[in-house]
């Protein structure tokens, strides 16, 4: 059981939330959401004690399991080390045992240690402890021979898995994770899931993955109205039920803001004469009325449509025994693919695989290694690249950036587009520098309305953006007239828009006709 006991947190003077008391007990897994900025990772910082509250205790059990995300420093440590040294117990006492059993001679004192020390691994599992992590190691599809080689010379995203089996290892009576998907690929984020569906103790758990929180969440506790509010079901359930909640805090704020006008046309009136001590009482209310104690929700989610001016040919794309891969080195070879207008196409694979080789092969950021490209008429392609740190200049407002890419879509259109991405008013003058990762990719997405391509090739474009953003993409691609061709690992994503899937694995690619449904019949018969 986690019990949080009338926490307050603000940064800058912006409150985050205010005397929030609520509980996570065992045998439910909770799902904390809110948008960019809200405050997940501040109060999960709060609930694993990295981060102390403004006011208020958090009680927590003693065993944690932790989703780190700093993994340098681990980088000396043997992959399979750095997985137990999640039970810190046990980690201390074997690495105590090394010490005692290194000396040329052991004491009496020594001696006793010892035997205290073998009944804390005996008590920990010690003795299964390797084999137990090589298990969870394996699962979340780090090679074998990885594990007893240090963690430097994994890749970034294999070394976020060690970090995730860190937490997992050692029967945490809560788990605490940030994040977890973030750079698993799909085989890897389903595995995931069914370990948590067998886990009994509190999960508390941060994502973006809709899909990924309706399969393991038993409950949401959503951060906005400067609180959190605990909802029964899964994500998709709490979003009904928070329409509901919205809804009745908006008519409660209404009439709020109703009374306080009245309040105030009667101060007016009545400030000096007969009526005056009546005035002086609606003051005092007036005062416990206050509009900046009005609390309103967090939610900002962006409106993206994406329009073209000229539709291009029927055919989009051709392309015949294509081959990819660096230095005349093929990741894979023999794609075959035809990609009309209109279509919608998810690229899925593992981390590593060729999926973003394939589409700077096809953007001719790449060349070809075997195979024919060919691109349809007037086709007009839009790129999101998976790495856009460079995309956006420093020096820059936000609005200026835009301006230039398009001066003849006038002041006001740049300004229209930037308003439904959620940089209206002084947002939209931002300096570029300052941007945040959801931000910069909620600029990429609004150059890309603003420049009408009929053709989209986008590349983890979920990459940092919160769930109402997300949502609002799967609607703007859903309703795109044009064609668009996109790599994610977000199952939610490719189950509403893809109607043709190119599945990437290792020395293969292959297109499967139909959505994800269709996609998963076909890899079961195979």
């Amino acid at each position: 059981m986690i019990v949080v006991d009338n926490v307050s947190k603000s940064f800058g003077g912006h409150k985050l939330f205010e005397e929030v008391t609520c509980s996570f007990g065992p045998g439910k897994r909770f799902g904390l959401t809110g948008p960019n900025g809200a405050g997940k990772s501040t109060f999960m910082k709060i609930l694993n004690g990295d981060l102390d509250p403004d006011s208020g205790r958090v009680l927590k059990p003693k065993r944690l399991g932790i989703l780190r995300q700093d993994h340098t420093l681990y980088d000396h440590m043997r992959v399979i080390d750095v997985v137990i040294c999640g039970n810190g117990r046990l980690w201390e006492a074997m690495q105590r045992k090394e010490v005692l059993l290194a000396k040329p001679e052991l004491s009496d004192e020594d001696g006793m240690e010892l035997g205290e020390l073998e009944c804390v691994v005996a008590e920990e599992d010690g003795y299964s402890a390797e084999s137990d992590a090589a298990v969870l190691l394996e699962g979340l599809g780090i090679p074998q021979e990885s594990a007893f080689g240090p963690l430097s010379e994994l890749k970034g995203g294999f070394k976020v898995r060690v970090l995730l089996a860190q937490a997992l290892f050692g029967r945490p009576q809560a788990l605490l994770l940030d994040e977890p998907t973030n750079h698993l690929d799909l085989e890897s984020i389903e595995w995931l899931e069914e370990f948590l569906h067998g886990f009994d103790g509190v999960l508390v758990v941060i994502s973006h993955d809709r899909h990924f929180l309706n399969s393991v969440c038993t409950h949401i506790s959503d951060i906005d109205y400067e609180t959190i509010i605990q909802y029964t079901g899964n994500y998709d359930d709490m979003v009904r039920a928070k329409a509901q909640v919205r809804g009745q805090v908006a008519s409660s704020n209404a009439k709020k803001m109703e009374k306080i006008k009245q309040l105030q046309d009667f101060i007016s009136r009545f400030a000096a004469g007969t009526r005056s001590s009546q005035a002086a009482s609606r003051k005092k209310e007036l005062e416990r009325l206050r509009p900046d104690e009005i609390k309103r929700s967090n939610i900002a989610r962006p409106f993206i449509k994406f329009e073209f001016d000229k539709p291009g040919g029927r055919d989009v794309l051709e392309i015949h025994k294509l081959a990819c891969g660096y230095d005349g080195q093929a990741l894979f070879k023999g794609l075959h693919l035809s990609v009309s207008r209109g279509e919608k196409v998810a690229i899925i694979g593992k981390n590593g695989v060729g999926k973003t080789t394939l589409i700077e092969t096809l953007m001719g950021k790449l060349p070809s290694i075997a195979g024919n490209i060919k691109w349809g008429h007037e086709v007009d392609v839009g790129y999101f690249p998976q790495e856009h740190d460079g995309l956006i200049p420093p020096g820059h407002k936000i609005f200026d950036w835009m301006f230039e890419q398009k001066p003849d879509a006038g002041k006001e259109g740049v300004r229209s587009v930037l308003g439904r991405m959620l940089f209206s008013g002084e947002d939209g003058d931002k300096p570029t520098t300052t941007l945040s990762g959801g931000e910069r990719v909620r600029a990429i997405l609004a150059r890309l309305m603003l420049l009408r391509h009929n053709t989209l090739m986008l590349d983890e474009p979920t990459n940092h953006m919160d769930l109402e953003a997300i949502s609002a993409l799967r609607d703007g691609i859903q309703t795109f007239p044009g064609t668009c061709i996109f790599v994610t690992h977000d199952r939610d994503l490719i189950e509403t828009v893809a109607n043709k899937i190119i599945s990437v694995e290792e020395g293969r690619v292959d297109v499967f006709p139909g959505g994800w449904t269709e996609y998963r019949k076909a890899k079961q018969k195979t």
